[in-house]
């Protein structure tokens, strides 16, 4: 396992144009050892350049790659360290499955007892141990990924694995179990994971820490509890988290207020020192909940429908021309056709030109 320094990164694939397009916008930033890592974006934003620049399969336009301080920008892939998982299966068909996962061992001359227990181990871990001895032309799509991803884990001494969507072949209802068994091989082989992926939902329940893209930008990092409680900017508030933050045209007002359809919402950002007065109220929908006794912060709202989501129920409301969203508890009855829904000022984000203030 190694620290993974990306140190002023960019890339573009017409570098030499006078008006070069990015691929990746400049950047740095440290992958620590043993963490787990999910690389999290819209389909183009540059999630699988990235990777393919830390395992050697694009060498960056600018910027140097450190392995443990090592200087590998140069190296090729084979001479990194690394394992690497790809979207669609990649197996050697006429071997069996045993031997499909024992071959990155077998290739750097380990003994046969390590071998056998890493194999077994990571058979084990992947559901496929009834399968070791078939063919593994014979396995289904779902099965031949499990492959795949078994051998990017069977070795202890990678530098890092790197998974780009490993899950995306993989039934639904094995998804969630695979996703905790790769926190368990973390946490017991302290091997450092990254996994490239669209779907926020398998980045929050499986990183340490989250880097979201967008067009090229690292525009957010962090862990899951700070890109859903502080998105640095309206686009990783809209892009993380279901439904997607409530966003609301507002005006500055005077003690840290500001102005939604003619009503002052108290927030605890310090509003002092802004540009201009025009700025965007940010507000997950579990924050906002139904007025009780509060006398401040209370907006009064039109019911537009009501659903009963299981575990919550998700009332969506109108006040003027905007859509408000809240998660409520299952058991609250919502009969009227107005109601008063409380904002919490401590829960406010507020945006200047689409960033966290």
């Amino acid at each position: 396992m190694s620290k993974i320094n990306l140190n002023k990164i960019s890339h573009s694939y017409n570098p030499n144009d006078p008006n070069p397009t990015y691929a990746l916008n400049p950047f740095s930033m440290v992958w620590e050892d043993g963490k787990r890592y999910a690389i999290l974006g819209p389909s183009g934003c540059g999630k699988t350049t990235m990777l393919n620049i830390v395992s050697g399969l694009v060498r960056p336009s600018s910027g140097k790659i450190l392995f443990d301080e090592k200087d590998v920008t140069d190296l090729k892939t084979e001479s990194r360290n690394i394992a690497q998982v790809f979207q669609f299966p990649v197996i050697y068909s006429t071997m069996t499955v045993y031997d499909n996962l024992a071959f990155p061992l077998r290739c750097r001359n380990f003994s046969q007892e390590i071998v056998e227990e890493r194999v077994n181990s990571v058979a084990e871990t992947l559901n496929l141990k009834s399968f070791l001895k078939l063919p593994a032309r014979k396995l289904t799509a779902d099965q031949k990924q499990l492959i795949s991803l078994g051998r990017g884990l069977v070795r202890e001494d990678v530098a890092a694995v790197l998974m780009d969507e490993p899950l995306t072949v993989i039934d639904p209802d094995l998804k969630f179990k695979l996703r905790r068994n790769l926190k368990e091989i973390n946490e017991k082989y302290k091997t450092t994971l990254v996994y490239v992926t669209h779907d926020q939902n398998e980045a929050m329940t499986f990183a340490d820490n989250i880097i979201v893209m967008s067009e090229g930008e690292v525009v957010q990092t962090g862990t899951p509890k700070e890109l859903f409680e502080r998105p640095k900017t309206t686009f990783v508030g809209y892009f993380i988290g279901s439904p997607a933050m409530n966003l609301f045209e507002s005006e500055t007002s005077s003690n840290n207020s500001v102005k939604i359809n003619d009503t002052l919402i108290k927030t605890s950002t310090d509003l002092s020192k802004l540009k201009n007065n025009k700025v965007k109220l940010g507000i997950r929908s579990e924050f906002i909940k139904i007025a009780e006794n509060q006398k401040e912060n209370v907006i009064s709202v039109d019911v537009e429908k009501v659903e009963d989501l299981g575990n919550y129920k998700l009332l969506t409301a109108k006040m003027g021309n905007l859509t408000i969203k809240s998660k409520i508890n299952r058991e609250t009855e919502v009969s009227s056709e107005k109601v008063n829904l409380y904002i919490p000022p401590e829960k406010c984000c507020v945006y200047e030109d689409e960033k966290l203030i």
